[in-house]
């Protein structure tokens, strides 16, 4: 048995908006990728995956949903056959580890699935992203479906409102200087905790302010920037959101990159934004000239995502 492969995802921007009902653009990152695989002998990885596939299809058994049913007696077969999820996206890292065994799980044993050979509408991709989010939830507490629809459909996915998703075409990578690029902190991040600072913090009004006015301007402006081929006005816009980030997300960021981020600002060699949760994993990098960002960051771990 070896299932289809289901790519990780970058949100490119959106993290915490969304939560918010700011628009969100994430695209498929094809470098990390997950399938479904059999074991004669579970033991270490394989065997550490399997009992958490066990885990999570009690809490699959257990959900109260008309929205969606699950082949279950197939499942408990396969688990108890020494199935195992193999992948190569790193987890705690915001690349959407958690929602590539989602779309796995659900492409495999969802009954009366939408598939992705369909006429997707709008309302068929509401319906996906809200199943997602409800069999995501086990992993962070809370989950707005977005990893796994992205990793289902392996289409670029912009977040309109928390009601209206559609897939997107954006523009064809350049061979210029400029460039996306993850940036790697080696350290883990939790999603549920930083979602949880975040909550906190939306009971101050200055902050619920400064996130209508200002974080949700520059991330829908870079969006906007982004899907144009805009990368002079999205650069511009991609500066304020990383200072507004610095400002207002201190906690979100790993404590030794608060020079660095600051760095990137000042000199305008690299502005650095969160990589979906923050806390660790990834942080996501832009860069007007992506050889004069290297040799600011020397001594950093950077994957290049997409060329401008």
């Amino acid at each position: 048995m070896k299932g289809p492969l289901f790519y990780a995802k970058i949100l490119l921007f959106g993290e915490y908006g969304i939560i918010k009902d700011s628009k969100g653009l994430a695209i498929p990152y094809n470098s990390y990728k997950g399938a479904f695989k059999l074991a004669d002998v579970l033991e270490g990885d394989k065997l550490k995956s399997n009992q958490n596939l066990v885990k999570y299809f009690k809490y699959l058994k257990d959900l109260d949903t008309d929205l969606v049913s699950f082949d279950l007696v197939q499942l408990e077969q396969d688990l108890a056959d020494g199935m195992y999820f193999e992948s190569s996206i790193p987890q705690g890292y915001g690349v959407g580890s958690s929602g590539a065994i989602v779309a796995a799980i659900y492409d495999q044993y969802a009954k009366d699935k939408i598939t992705v050979l369909e006429n997707l509408t709008k309302d068929k991709l509401l319906q996906l992203k809200t199943v997602f989010g409800l069999m995501e939830s086990f992993f962070h507490g809370t989950s707005s479906g977005l990893d796994p629809l992205n990793s289902y459909l392996s289409l670029p996915i912009l977040i309109q409102s928390k009601n209206d998703v559609e897939s997107v075409g954006i523009p064809y990578q350049q061979n210029g200087k400029g460039a996306v690029f993850l940036l790697d902190s080696n350290m883990i991040g939790e999603t549920e905790p930083m979602v949880n600072i975040f909550m906190k913090k939306m009971k101050n009004d200055g902050f619920r302010k400064m996130l209508s006015e200002e974080f949700v301007i520059h991330t829908d402006a870079c969006i906007d920037n982004f899907l144009h081929g805009d990368a002079k006005a999205l650069f511009g816009n991609v500066k304020k959101l990383s200072k507004v980030v610095l400002d207002h997300f201190k906690p979100m960021i790993p404590k030794q990159f608060h020079a660095l981020w600051k760095k990137g600002i000042d000199s305008n060699d690299y502005y650095l934004k969160l990589c979906g949760s923050g806390g660790g994993g990834y942080i996501l990098g832009f860069a007007a000239d992506f050889e004069k960002a290297k040799t600011s960051l020397a001594g950093h771990r950077l994957e290049l995502v997409y060329r401008f």
